[in-house]
């Protein structure tokens, strides 16, 4: 069965996938680069080009390929989700989030070429290529992701952004849905 009839084919029949159902159904993909290749572009200044590759109701698989720039801190809203490592080496950061202040760095990983990492719902996290390994990243969450947060750490704010924005302080003010000052 070709890569993009999987697709339907896994994804399609999930309804409100439990955290092993949408990891289970991340791996049965069986995604290769070569599935994703044409799909990828240059990031163009931000930490990672990103591609929904499916979306539907219950889920939305997205594709992505890293700079050399570490992304925002930032979570998936009211989405949960798994990361696949397709290609490359990334360091993950997770952080602990207390109300009304900046997110404090508690651990870094490190996942490498097939490896799998979880995303909790309000999880806050970071990633990066780790050592320019040319990082390719699969990510499936379900329910798709709808009001993500974004932090920026030194000017002790946050943003819920809009669908089209990726997790970087957006530049331009309508990927800005609502603004929080924060304590340090």
């Amino acid at each position: 069965m070709e890569w993009k009839d999987r697709l339907e084919n896994v994804l399609g029949r999930l309804k409100s996938p439990s955290k092993e159902e949408l990891r289970q159904a991340l791996s049965k993909l069986n995604t290769k680069v070569e599935d994703v290749k044409e799909q990828l572009m240059d990031p163009g200044g931000k930490p990672y080009y990103r591609k929904v590759l499916f979306h539907n109701e219950e889920v939305e698989l997205l594709v992505m390929n890293w700079s050399n720039l570490v992304c925002a801190p930032h979570d998936h809203g009211n989405s949960y989700g798994w990361i696949h490592v397709l290609n490359g080496t990334t360091k993950h950061t997770v952080f602990e989030v207390e109300d009304g202040r900046i997110p404090r760095a508690l651990f870094d990983e490190h996942k490498e070429k097939g490896e799998f990492l979880f995303a909790p719902v309000k999880g806050v996290h970071t990633m990066k290529d780790d050592k320019k390994s040319g990082l390719i990243t699969l990510h499936l969450y379900a329910p798709p992701i709808k009001d993500m947060m974004v932090y920026d750490l030194e000017a002790c704010a946050a943003c819920v952004v809009s669908e089209d924005c990726g997790a970087w302080w957006p530049e331009d003010l309508r990927q800005r849905v609502k603004e929080l000052k924060l304590k340090a």
